[in-house]
């Protein structure tokens, strides 16, 4: 191969034109192909130098032909990229896929250049009615293999041949072998578990009438740019490229050299590799070449196309139009919708899955945008972005950091400092050796959080049109940098946001996710971690299902949800869900369908579990207005059989079962003393008839001790239980007559989960397990040890230390709680009331109180 590739900068006297095109402009009998990477920010100045040009009279574009209706809204002053095609199936809108496009996506630069000339553009690959079918894994074992796309090119820098849809569940490329369109069906279960494309392997079977040994590589992932760079003596692909084109500029040369270039390295690759392990390419590219046909046949000899380089070989190739219809005859469809959504810079990197993808969108964002001085307006950006994060740095840093950048490109041999040269610059110079500041560089500008915005003219399902106007009047903007929003349900507008927040969970558009409050615990405080992804979009179009408003669709999806839930603690959920998101239409057919479960579920366990979400959502009626009273009157009848069930369902448990229960009987108390609070009509004093169920379980033997000790801690802190009473009942479970095991159990179950402060506080506890644990035998202690250590290995350290100090004075030194630590080294036996009353004086000056002592006070803050 002797490619000149000064030529792919613009630079030097490599390749001087493309057959058909010369430097003098105009388009000759031969189509003008410009092969590009996209995604490539030098693609894209190269495209658009050469259409500058050529001045040809209809640009044909690799992607989906449905989107021919769309492409004039890129012309709207309110589509700003990044943005996406979005495909999909009316039918089974889960089945989609997106198509990517950013500022510097060549095919962006070409849709922009035609609408500003006035010139036609065309989608020309492979409709996505056969795309979104042949991907889902429908129509055959062929049409689900593969290796979760990678395009033309295949793998990680596959977008030098061929730019691959994303899958909308994940993110990453669908198992589709060919560019922009070939990406389908993100929910398709023969699609689930393929990984994304590496480059090296993943793609389809080989043909079984294709000799292996004739066409060995028709089964291995061919990475073109890896290829390149390696002959070039490259061992980073991203590194080559950037040196042969993105920081070449196109200097004063020949506008169409970099193609002409381009096409000679892929045909060269084609000559050897053939489908590069992308057979379906070969469909792809025979349809291309029948709509380039067509494009001719109506507008002469003014036809541009771009595509992926790697296709440009096969595009050049003369094959009949019988053979190439006989390859795309046949093809299975289904009716697909398109529209343009955002898209992010996140998910055009590589990191994300996408097989087309880049490692710095930002950085390449940057280079095209900037109009000089790459490197010193990159600096400034990251001075800025360091500065807002409370970081020292000033110009002088910006300065040497430029510097040393230039001087390692020298060293290195580069035509300009890179990615590389700038982050070792900033590491080295603003960063202070450290990678710390360099992590959040990379993710805020080197990959960045741009999103993208379209139009409202542009087409949209009902329910997406819905939540674009419920955005706009509660101020809530998408946004692609994960924010925490802090909501005042008690404020109107904050009370909307959290409907339509909890409305969009229950329909699977996970927006938003509730997080604890950090600054109450309030129930008219709610915090919510939001962030918007692009296959959100992808979402609420399989919502629309339900209706064309969020509030009917999530009234009917809970509907629905209620009807086919197969366990009680699921529709206990989903009424507190419904409670949330205040769906009054929905909650009477959840209740209905609550207490048919409840009536018929015996078993204690399940409705144990379903009792404290019940409970929970009878909160909501004081914040947000809601008639609870439903709902209030089948929790307590739950209670009630909850009640009834609990002593026989703990009689007989093994340690694991019996450990589960206990956890059951911490809920339900929580639930009860929440309950309690609520009037049930016809259900009485619920918390006494709870705490006569918790007396019969710490009485019965039948009863594990974990149980019946946790029964006699929670009589003990509702003030059921007597702390005498409770000092006889632990005296006569840790006698000598008890197994240590049991004793070692009832424990667990009294003192743990907190209680070491029910062991600080009372002498006469500590003291009894002090003496059953020193008189433990020796050869049932090593049974009993592991209790022992889970139960106290979780009090806080202090507690821990406390009891140590408390077993260490021993019983004669052990005093009341207010005498713990008086025998302290350093410590006096009393309290020194004169140091006390030393302090008061600063404390009311730090008080702001007024009174007695303001002099005294000033005199001791030296403010006198």
């Amino acid at each position: 191969m002797t490619t000149t590739w000064d030529g792919l900068g613009g630079e030097g006297d490599g390749v001087t034109g493309v057959e058909g095109a010369g430097s003098s402009g105009g388009i000759g009998a031969e189509p003008l192909l410009l092969g590009v990477r996209h995604h490539g920010p030098g693609s894209a100045r190269a495209v658009r130098a050469a259409l500058d040009v050529a001045r040809p009279r209809v640009v044909l574009i690799e992607g989906p032909p449905e989107a021919d209706a769309l492409i004039p809204l890129a012309a709207d002053e309110d589509m700003r990229p990044p943005v996406a095609l979005l495909a999909h199936a009316v039918d089974e809108p889960g089945r989609s896929a997106f198509w990517p496009l950013a500022e510097f996506s060549p095919e962006w630069v070409a849709i922009r250049w035609a609408l500003e000339q006035g010139v036609p553009a065309r989608f020309i690959d492979l409709p996505a009615t056969h795309t979104l079918v042949w991907g889902s894994g429908a129509e055959g074992a062929s049409a689900g293999d593969g290796g979760g796309g990678g395009g033309g090119a295949a793998g990680p820098h596959a977008d030098v041949g061929s730019d691959v849809p994303v899958d909308a569940d994940t993110g990453t490329d669908v198992p589709v072998d060919a560019g922009i369109d070939a990406n389908a069906n993100a929910n398709a279960d023969a699609d689930a578990d393929t990984a994304p494309n590496t480059g090296v392997d993943g793609g389809p079977d080989p043909d079984p009438d294709v000799d292996a040994d004739a066409a060995p590589q028709s089964d291995v992932r061919v990475d073109p740019l890896g290829v390149l760079a390696e002959a070039a003596g490259y061992d980073d692909a991203e590194r080559w490229w950037e040196d042969v084109v993105e920081h070449r500029g196109l200097g004063k040369g020949d506008a169409f050299a970099p193609f002409a270039v381009v096409e000679e390295a892929m045909g060269a690759l084609r000559e050897v590799y053939g489908s590069g392990g992308h057979d379906r390419d070969l469909v792809r590219e025979a349809y291309m070449r029948l709509q380039v046909r067509a494009a001719q046949r109506e507008f002469g000899n003014g036809v541009a196309v771009v595509c992926g380089a790697w296709h440009v070989p096969a595009l050049r190739q003369k094959v009949t139009v019988a053979a190439d219809r006989a390859l795309v005859k046949g093809l299975p469809k289904v009716k697909v919708d398109m529209t343009w959504v955002p898209w992010t810079h996140r998910r055009l990197a590589r990191a994300s899955g996408y097989g087309a993808g880049i490692d710095s969108p930002g950085w390449y964002g940057h280079l095209f945008s900037a109009p000089d001085r790459p490197v010193e307006r990159w600096m400034t950006k990251v001075a800025g972005l360091l500065r807002a994060e409370d970081r020292a740095v000033s110009s002088a840093h910006v300065i040497e950091a430029v510097r040393l950048a230039e001087t390692l490109a020298a060293m290195r041999g580069r035509p300009l400092a890179g990615l590389g040269e700038t982050t070792d610059a900033v590491r080295a110079v603003m960063g202070e050796g450290s990678d710390v500041p360099l992590a959040l560089v990379h993710d805020r500008l080197v990959v960045g959080d741009v999103l993208g915005e379209v139009p409202e003219a542009a087409p949209a399902v009902p329910l997406q049109r819905d939540l674009a106007r419920l955005q706009r009047r509660l101020r809530l903007k998408p946004e692609a940098l994960e924010r925490e929003l802090e909501l005042d349900l008690r404020k109107e507008t904050d009370a909307g946001r959290s409907r339509l927040l909890h409305r969009l969970r229950l329909l699977g558009v996970a927006w938003g996710e509730p997080v604890v409050s950090r600054g109450s615990t309030g129930t008219f405080r709610e915090t919510w971690r939001l962030r918007w992804e692009p296959e959100l979009s992808v979402r609420v179009a399989e919502a629309g299902v339900w209706g064309t408003t969020v509030l009917a669709a999530a009234t009917a999806k809970a509907e629905a949800d209620a009807t086919a839930a197969q366990g009680l603690a699921e529709v206990t959920a989903l009424a507190e869900r419904c409670l949330l998101a205040e769906l009054p239409d929905a909650l009477p057919a959840v209740m209905r369908i609550l207490a048919d479960r409840a009536a018929l579920d015996t078993d204690v366990g399940h409705l144990a579990q379903a009792l404290p979400a019940l409970v929970r959502s009878l909160r909501y009626g004081d914040v947000r207005g809601t008639d609870t009273g439903a709902l209030a009157e089948v929790a307590a009848g739950l209670a009630e059989r909850i009640f009834v069930g609990l002593p026989p369902a703990c009689a007989a448990l093994d340690t694991d079962a019996a450990e589960e229960m206990r956890r059951h009987v911490d809920a339900v108390n929580t639930a009860v003393g929440l309950l309690g609070e609520v009037p049930a009509a016809g259900h009485g004093d619920l918390r006494g008839r709870w705490h006569a169920v918790l007396r019969v379980l710490s009485a019965r033997d039948t009863v594990p001790g974990v149980i019946r000790g946790r029964a006699v801690r929670l009589l003990l802190d509702d003030g059921g239980l007597a702390q005498d009473e409770a000092a006889r009942l632990m005296g006569l479970v840790l006698s000598p007559g008890t197994p240590p095991g049991d004793a070692a159990a009832w424990i667990e179950g009294f003192v743990g989960g907190g209680g070491g402060m029910l062991l600080v506080h009372d002498e006469r506890l500590l003291g009894l397990v002090d003496g059953w644990l020193t008189g433990v035998p020796a050869e049932a202690f090593a049974d009993v040890l592991p209790l022992l250590r889970r139960t106290f290995s979780a009090y806080e350290p202090g507690v821990r230390r406390t009891l140590g100090e408390l077993v260490r004075r021993g019983p004669g030194q052990r005093g009341s709680a207010a005498a713990v630590g008086s025998g302290t080294p350093g410590f006096g036996a009393g309290l020194d009331v004169e140091r006390a009353d030393a302090v008061l004086p600063v404390v009311r000056l730090l008080l702001g109180l007024d009174g007695a002592g303001d002099e005294e006070s000033a005199e001791l803050a030296g403010v006198a």
